[in-house]
């Protein structure tokens, strides 16, 4: 497996990882000892950061577009995560709940089309 395909199946930021890891591929039975006991620079990668997009925009609760709309492209670290929770801005504040917004909505979708296809037919 390439090495940026293990590191989105390892929710890590590729660039911070060492470069032993960037420059080689891993074997199926390699990657599965990573994800069982994992080393401590990939333990320290998962708490401490930097941090993909994809795990970025989870952590703050919004989506990846929502990152791109707010000019955050780079990876941020879990201080810098926590510091943007305590203190929200106010692009923070919008692009959650436009995330919650859209959250309703599928559910209301999926409810729709759950009471439609409960309804017997003629």
């Amino acid at each position: 497996m390439k090495p940026a395909t293990a590191a989105k199946k390892l929710g890590i930021y590729l660039p911070a990882t060492p470069e032993s890891f960037q420059s080689s591929a891993l074997t199926r039975a390699e990657f599965q000892e990573l994800q069982s006991n994992p080393p401590e620079w990939l333990v320290e990668l998962r708490l401490a950061g930097p941090h993909p997009r994809d795990v970025v925009a989870r952590k703050l609760g919004v989506s990846a577009s929502g990152l791109a709309r707010a000019g955050i492209t780079e990876a941020l670290t879990t201080a810098e995560i926590t510091a943007l929770l305590q203190a929200p801005p106010e692009w923070l504040v919008k692009e959650r709940a436009t995330q919650a917004a859209v959250r309703a909505e599928n559910a209301r979708v999926n409810e729709a089309r759950a009471a439609k296809a409960a309804r017997p037919t003629d």
